[in-house]
């Protein structure tokens, strides 16, 4: 039969339920709520009460944190892990704070928005308080260390085929926590951060007792729509406690209407569920909605006499101890195994154990090898135990050594996996900007080419502009008698002059003129003709 002790521990509170199971029976063998002031001492009061030495220890982690990864599906479970571990060291990055100091584990759902992509959604918690809350469990068997907000499903049978409703999980502890079932699985988990503690705080600052204020809220009853026959008188506490759940249903209101799956019930769990009508006063703000508060689903075969209320303002205990005895999601145990946990039974050794006064018994596994040692030891008995002893400190000594060299090789292939993914993403950002900067180089250059070719012809152009009257201008004053010009031309810098006249001669001297005078650079007789006792000529140049 497989027992477990569920602790959910909070400020100020424990609730507690050992839960065992035999087969598919399960029961409840003790629960209860204790207010405290130091935290060992309601631990140990917890343990002696249920009997609970020997028995396994299930417990909530502290302050974890969510965060939501999307992976494509095609990836290898060793290509995931990576990329989840870096996208979580790169939000570490971004708020300035040390990935190393945070225990993580994720699980990975469908991703019912991009079918190609699968969802991780990770958790993550400091070490140093996860350390903090196992030393105070450090001589019990502390076995389990997991988030409420996914334990919390155990109450629930989501696995049922006939179960196809989409669930949301509203937890009122001192934070409150919003677990979204999809299709049978948990696909979100939202966390608002505030929840009972304000209520009770309130209510203590009056009273000055949170066990007090804790009974005043499981005996208040909330105004609602069907109830206006209640009188303030009977509910003086009411305005402590309604603004809270005011606050608190709006914010599960938003959350329902910012999801793009649709929400076909509301189960309220937590301490605030023993309010009474808690359920109703969400049903009127939700009302396309069902709501009602949770109640393990295994409570109905169970005949007692317990005021089902009781039951269910521990349901986050339960939770944990179903945990711990194996009914929840896999692989979220942020509890690392030690030496002990990891020995079989035949190696356990008692000495002065309780079935006798003064009594030792070593068991090696096995009838044959019982020894009872409540005489003088023979030396073959000594020898016995000298070898079992040394036999299993060589194992021990060796399991250490493994597992201490093995965790250290697993490390750094870790960290050499992320560095290399890193540097992966870095050289493919280094040639991206590469790429940027070249075909930015080649439009500037672009650029720079038009904008020189365009100053040349601006610049051409604006010498031409006063150039061609200078040119009209020497050759008016170099014009010989007896010659006649009949055009002038260019193109460009060439330059084509139509001359006429009754004799070479002065053709001939326009011509030298021209090219000693530096009016126009190579000038020269292109073609000539004689019409009419008129010698026509055609003379080209440039311009200088």
């Amino acid at each position: 039969m497989a027992s477990c002790l569920g602790l959910y521990i909070e400020e100020n509170i424990i609730k507690y339920a050992k839960v065992s199971k035999d087969n598919d029976i399960i029961k409840i063998d003790s629960f209860g709520i204790k207010f405290y002031d130091r935290l060992s001492e309601a631990i140990e009061q917890v343990i002696e009460e249920t009997y609970s030495y020997k028995t396994p220890i299930s417990i909530n982690t502290p302050n974890e944190n969510y965060n939501y990864f999307y992976i494509f599906n095609l990836l290898n479970k060793k290509d995931m892990h990576s990329y989840i571990n870096t996208e979580f060291e790169s939000i570490c990055f971004e708020k300035e704070l040390n990935a190393d100091t945070f225990e993580t584990r994720y699980i990975l759902v469908d991703d019912l928005e991009d079918k190609e992509k699968v969802k991780a959604i990770h958790i993550s918690a400091n070490k140093g308080e996860i350390l903090k809350r196992a030393e105070l469990l450090g001589k019990y068997k502390l076995t389990c260390i997991s988030p409420i907000a996914l334990d919390i499903s155990n109450l629930l049978e989501i696995n049922k085929s006939e179960n196809l409703e989409n669930i949301a999980v509203v937890n009122i502890e001192n934070i409150t926590t919003v677990t979204s079932i999809i299709g049978q699985k948990i696909y979100d988990i939202n966390t608002i951060d505030f929840g009972i503690s304000e209520i009770l705080s309130k209510i203590n600052a009056r009273e000055n007792s949170y066990a007090k204020a804790y009974e005043i809220c499981k005996n208040s009853t909330i105004y609602t729509s069907e109830g206006k026959e209640l009188q303030y008188e009977e509910n003086a506490y009411l305005d402590d406690i309604m603004p809270t759940l005011y606050n608190i249903v709006g914010q599960v209101k938003k959350i329902l209407n910012e999801s793009l799956n649709k929400i076909d019930k509301i189960y309220i769990t937590g301490m605030a569920s023993v309010i009474n009508n808690i359920d109703i006063y969400f049903q009127e703000y939700l009302e396309d909605v069902k709501c009602e508060v949770l109640r393990p689903y295994f409570i109905r075969s169970i005949g007692t006499e317990i005021n089902i209320k009781d039951y269910i303002e521990v349901n986050s205990a339960i939770a944990l101890a179903l945990q711990g005895i194996g009914d929840g999601l896999k692989g979220i145990n942020f509890k690392k195994e030690n030496m002990s946990n990891k020995l079989p039974d035949w190696m356990t050794m008692e000495i002065g154990g309780k079935g006798g006064k003064g009594g030792s018994k070593l068991n090696l596994g096995g009838e044959g090898f019982s020894l009872d040692f409540k005489g003088a030891l023979t030396e073959t008995e000594k020898g016995l135990v000298r070898g079992a002893t040394g036999l299993l400190v060589l194992i021990i000594t060796y399991i250490i050594l493994s597992n201490l060299l093995f965790g250290e090789m697993q490390k750094k292939i870790s960290e050499v996996n992320v560095q290399t993914q890193r540097v992966a993403q870095q050289e493919a950002a280094m040639n991206s900007d590469k790429t940027k900067v070249e075909d930015k180089t080649k439009e500037y250059t672009e650029l720079i080419q038009s904008i020189e070719a365009k100053s040349q012809l601006e610049t051409e152009s604006k010498q031409l502009k006063y150039s061609i009257p200078t040119l009209l201008n020497k050759i008016m004053n170099s014009i010989p008698r007896n010659l006649q010009l009949t055009s002038i031309s260019n193109s460009g810098r060439k330059v084509t002059i139509t001359a006429q006249s009754d004799k070479y001669d002065p053709i001939g001297m326009f011509i030298t003129k021209l090219n000693q005078d530096g009016i126009l650079k190579d000038a020269h007789s292109d073609t000539s003709n004689k019409q009419n006792e008129v010698v026509v000529v055609k003379i080209e140049g440039e311009l200088p």
